[in-house]
C-alpha cells in the first residue's frame, strides 16, 4: 500500500480557527500517518460497499484509496500559500487621493466542496480592486481564489474571504468579487435544478459607494464571458 502524500505538521493545526483577515496568511500543513491512512481507507471501503459499489474488479479495488487522496488534494487550501504575502508598490503618487483605475482578473476557474453535503461546486471568479499604495501580482489573485476554494466551504464565504483578505493585504480604495458557480448538491440530489447557477457579489470601499463603478466592473466582466451582467 502506498503511503500518504509527503506533508508535514499536524492535522489538528489546520482546524485552529482564525479570523477571515488572517486566513490568507495561515500556513497549516496537514499530516495523515500511514496507520490513519489505512484506517480511513477501510472506513471508505465499508461505506462504499454498503452503498452498492462492487469491489470485485481491478477498476474498483483501489477506489477508497484514490477517493481519499483526491479529497486530500481538493482541500489543500487549509495549508495556506506562502507566496501570497508579496505585494508591490504602485506608481501612484499623490497621497490619500491617489488611485489607479480598476484592476480586474477573471474568469478564474475554481472548484470547492460544499460543507453541507461534501459535494462539489465549481465555477468562475472575477476579482477587481482600485489600487492605492500597493498592487498584487496577477497570479496572486488566482492563488487567493484557489486558497479559499480548496476547502469545505460555501460560495458566499469564499467571496467574503476574498474581499476581506484583499482589503487587508493591499489596503486599496475598493474591492469587488463576483462568483458564479454550479452546485452539484442542487443538481444531483434534492430539487435537481439542472440548469441553475448561483451568483454572489461582494463590494468593499469605493465599489460599495459608487454604482457607476460597480456597473463598470460588471461591464468589464461581461466582456470576458459574463453576458447579461451590466
Amino acid at each position: 500500500m502506498n503511503g500518504p502524500p509527503p506533508v508535514a505538521g499536524l492535522v489538528s493545526e489546520a482546524l485552529v480557527p482564525v479570523t477571515d483577515e488572517e486566513e490568507w496568511a495561515a500556513v497549516s500543513p496537514r499530516q495523515i500517518t500511514p496507520e490513519q491512512w489505512q484506517q480511513f481507507e477501510g472506513y471508505l471501503k465499508e461505506i462504499f460497499g454498503a452503498l452498492g459499489l462492487p469491489f470485485g474488479s481491478a477498476a474498483t479495488a483501489d477506489t477508497p484509496r484514490r477517493f481519499l487522496r483526491a479529497l486530500f488534494d481538493a482541500t489543500s487550501g487549509y495549508e495556506g500559500d506562502e507566496k501570497l504575502i508579496t505585494a508591490f508598490e504602485t506608481e501612484c503618487r499623490g497621497g490619500s487621493d491617489c488611485r489607479i483605475s480598476q484592476v480586474i482578473e477573471g474568469p478564474i476557474p475554481f472548484f470547492s466542496l460544499c460543507e453541507h453535503h461534501s459535494l462539489p461546486f465549481f465555477g468562475r471568479a472575477y476579482v477587481g480592486y482600485i489600487a492605492h499604495e500597493h498592487i498584487l501580482g496577477l497570479s496572486k489573485l488566482t492563488r487567493l481564489v484557489r486558497l479559499f476554494a480548496r476547502r469545505f466551504s460555501m460560495q458566499e464565504r469564499i467571496g467574503r474571504q476574498l474581499a476581506e483578505s484583499l482589503q487587508q493585504i493591499l489596503q486599496p480604495h475598493g474591492v469587488a468579487v463576483h462568483l458564479e458557480a454550479v452546485h452539484l448538491c442542487t443538481q444531483m440530489r434534492g430539487v435537481r435544478e439542472i440548469e441553475s447557477s448561483t451568483r454572489t457579489v461582494h463590494w468593499r470601499g469605493t465599489y460599495d459607494e459608487d454604482p457607476q463603478l460597480r456597473a463598470e466592473f460588471f461591464t468589464l466582466c461581461g466582456q470576458r464571458g459574463l453576458a447579461g451582467h451590466g
